[in-house]
């Protein structure tokens, strides 16, 4: 795991305030999307999009993610699915993205892509979660994209640290030490 030049957390636990962060979950989605898009063989991507969004529950959800990022959404203007809460179209789509497919990487814990797709989504739409869930989902980010997956003691240990009002240096620190696997 590197640190961000940039922000100086743990890549890609920056985001979404760190624009360099930001962009390596942007670019762990597009990946998804490259790989599909060269595979289906088409150039009209707002096309393949609609296709995409259309059947959310057949594609995987890198795709999926993907796919909304290619859409204008009609309430707000914005990237379907990433508007604020409470732009219902985006509320709609951010709902369906969670029935895609999710496939474990090779060598990863089984449940490593779920966590990491929820994180993801959370980071990229951080519209009405607190700013504790949202530090923890975006904190966890490096330790799941590099295969680790914390056990419940240790997921129980993180929540209770939050709750009890640590500070964001102090939960960091201890996810540091304690989530490395």
């Amino acid at each position: 795991m590197d640190r961000c030049p940039q922000c100086a957390y743990l890549q890609p636990a920056g985001a979404p305030a760190c624009a360099r962060c930001a962009a390596v979950v942007d670019a762990l989605v597009e990946a998804g999307w490259r790989t599909f898009a060269e595979e289906y063989g088409t150039a009209d991507e707002t096309v393949l999009a609609e296709m995409v969004v259309d059947e959310p529950d057949r594609h995987p959800w890198r795709v999926v993610d993907a796919a909304y990022d290619r859409l204008v959404c009609p309430g707000c203007g914005g990237r379907l699915s990433r508007g604020p809460a409470g732009c219902a179209p985006c509320d709609l789509a951010n709902g369906f993205r969670y029935v895609a497919i999710e496939i474990d990487r090779p060598g990863v814990r089984a449940g490593n892509e779920h966590a990491l797709r929820v994180n993801v989504a959370v980071v990229r739409r951080p519209y009405g979660i607190s700013a504790g869930e949202l530090l923890v989902r975006r904190a966890a980010l490096p330790y799941l994209l590099a295969g680790f997956m914390p056990s419940t003691a240790q997921a129980q240990a993180t929540k209770a640290m939050l709750n009890d009002g640590a500070s964001e240096e102090e939960l960091l620190a201890w996810m540091e030490r304690n989530w490395a696997g």
